[in-house]
């Protein structure tokens, strides 16, 4: 088992990155197994190992296991940070909420310590809980060994690696009986009010789970980015793709987080699939079909009735607007708005730029707005400006496959440096 493992991290993992490899640990038995074989590997590689551990405060004895995970933690030669949901509450979906605020905190600890990777302790039991689960009717996605952070955009950049998803729970509680090691039961995993505790039931009980792997078929999703309009957020697409990547496409275009499913999706999917040219709107992304392809691009009316917050910015500060693009300010700061109802007070110069874009895009432009309230500029005049959809769906259609990759600047995601030229 453990050679298996070393492969598998080694195939997706920097031997000579100094940023340190991040591990979720609860303190059960997986995440127990994958801290001893991941503090093993990284002391071989000289890589550091930081584990996090989030207490949800659902459970009296939480703080108890958070504290030996800790402990656990340092003595295996891992950093260790505690993190705490602070909102936790009971009840409806308190499934799907402790697990959207562990990524998130597992999310913000992972980059402000510079790490670009997260191991997480899935099994091959848990991907064919989560089959069955789908197969009744469960949103739960897909589990593969290498996807980004669901968290989006504070999760940008970040790639979640399973190396134990071939490996069955009782072979790693073996694994951690012979090492010595203890490990804690949570009940609520024998608790049946939970979609997850009744699919583990009725696989121990002989049930069988339809397998589904194929996430993206293979190479569908490569170079989809790469198109000449990426880098103001415009996406090109072939018009039959298969609707994870259309979901994905459609995520990236339109900024979101909430990857469309479902009636709708399979609707788009089949008017792509069909000669007709037309315009529609699905997860805040506006899809243009013409001919052989299709842009993709945010849509405005949606952006109209719910525009994005201002993005203030100090001279130098860096954030993400509209989950579509990454902002670092220069000297001046100033704060990020739409273009929207802003066109006709843009200089002739930017206004000549933007009439480069497809007419729906223009709108959607961020802008920067100085601290003196002088006439709007195109954010890429006063700031850099990197557009996160070319990235993202990199990340999201398995073109990029290892941590190296994710500290590279992507191709399209910033503008041609002649974007201005020739219109002065």
């Amino acid at each position: 088992m453990k050679d298996r493992v070393f492969v598998r991290l080694d195939a997706r993992l920097d031997r000579e990155r100094d940023a340190p490899v991040a591990l979720a640990l609860s303190g059960g038995g997986d995440s127990m197994a994958l801290l001893h074989l991941a503090a093993e590997w990284a002391g071989m590689r000289g890589r550091a190992l930081l584990a996090l551990t989030v207490d949800h405060r659902l459970n009296a004895m939480s703080a108890d296991w958070t504290r030996f995970a800790g402990e656990t933690a340092r003595a295996v030669g891992a950093d260790w940070r505690g993190l705490e949901w602070r909102t936790a509450e009971a009840g409806p979906g308190v499934t799907a909420r402790a697990r959207a605020a562990r990524h998130g905190l597992i999310a913000e600890a992972a980059g402000a310590a510079g790490a670009r990777v997260v191991l997480m302790a899935h099994t091959a039991d848990d991907a064919r809980e989560a089959d069955w689960m789908r197969a009744r009717g469960s949103t739960l996605g897909r589990v593969r060994e290498w996807s980004p952070s669901p968290i989006w955009p504070e999760g940008r950049g970040l790639m979640l690696l399973r190396p134990l998803l071939d490996e069955r729970r009782e072979d790693l509680r073996d694994y951690l009986r012979g090492r010595g090691q203890g490990w804690i039961e949570d009940p609520a995993n024998a608790d049946e009010r939970f979609g997850r505790s009744r699919a583990r039931a009725a696989l121990t009980g002989g049930a069988t789970a339809e397998t589904d792997r194929a996430a993206l078929p293979p190479e569908e999703g490569r170079g989809l980015a790469n198109t000449s309009l990426a880098w103001a957020g415009v996406l090109e697409a072939p018009r039959d793709l298969s609707a994870a990547t259309l979901a994905a496409v459609l995520l990236c275009a339109g900024g979101g987080s909430v990857p469309p499913r479902g009636e709708r999706l399979a609707g788009l999917k089949a008017r792509l699939a069909s000669d007709e040219d037309f315009t529609a709107v699905l997860a805040g992304a506006r899809v243009e079909a013409a001919g052989a392809t299709a842009r993709l691009m945010r849509e405005p009316g949606e952006m109209r009735r719910g525009p994005p917050a201002p993005l203030r910015l100090a001279p130098g500060e860096t954030g993400a607007w509209d989950g579509r693009f990454e902002i670092t300010a220069d000297a001046g700061g100033g704060r990020v708005e739409a273009a929207q109802g802003r066109l006709a007070r843009l200089t002739p110069q930017d206004r000549a730029a933007a009439a480069r874009l497809p007419a729906a895009a223009r709108a959607t432009l961020p802008v920067l707005i100085r601290d003196d309230d002088s006439a709007p500029i195109l954010a890429w005049r006063g700031a850099k400006v990197r557009a996160l959809g070319v990235g993202r769906l990199a990340l999201a259609t398995g073109e990029t496959t290892q941590e190296r990759a994710l500290f590279q600047p992507v191709h399209g995601e910033t503008p041609p440096t002649d974007l201005f030229s020739g219109l002065d």
